[in-house]
């Protein structure tokens, strides 16, 4: 990273239901960009999530602990605003959004839009997938799961052991 004599504060949201591997990754990636990096977990009941708001930031928190590389101090935090308005309230201006296929593209490349017109001071950076991660997606992993097939790629153990838990019931 290009120090500019500014503490820069990243923005990485999501639902994270359930948080795979490839959220990780990402996470990871975007704390070597920045002095320190939230990870906003959005309350966001329209989704239907799987795991409770709680089950997901506990989730998250747990990962995030046991990484072994972080650029920086990474913290998680929930939220129910505007995604805009909770990156002012953590002072950040740097929104980090993961990329993994062209149809992420259209629906990402409109939210930047809508986000930029409601405050331009923020700028939206793309992280692209790694390859190994670009096609796992939180719902191909509940999907699988539910079906009883191999998740262990895809997410950590102790996410796997809760989605098991969760289509067990």
């Amino acid at each position: 990273m290009i120090k500019t004599g500014k503490y820069i504060t990243g923005v990485y949201p999501g639902t994270f239901d359930p948080v795979t591997k490839g959220h990780l990754h990402l996470i990871q990636r975007a704390s070597r960009l920045v002095d320190r990096l939230i990870v906003g977990v959005a309350d966001n009941a329209r989704k239907n999530p799987l795991f409770s708001h709680e089950e997901r930031v506990d989730l998250l928190r747990a990962d995030i602990e046991t990484m072994k590389e972080k650029g920086c101090e990474i913290e998680v935090r929930s939220f129910d605003k505007l995604l805009v308005h909770f990156a002012r309230d953590v002072n950040s201006f740097c929104i980090f959004r993961g990329l993994r296929a062209v149809s992420d593209f259209e629906y990402e490349f409109q939210m930047t839009g809508m986000n930029a017109k409601l405050d331009p001071e923020i700028e939206t950076v793309f992280l692209m997938a790694a390859d190994k991660w670009q096609f796992v997606s939180a719902s191909f992993v509940k999907e699988i799961c539910s079906m009883g097939g191999d998740i262990e790629e895809f997410v950590t153990p102790r996410v796997a052991e809760k989605l098991r838990q969760k289509f067990q019931k």
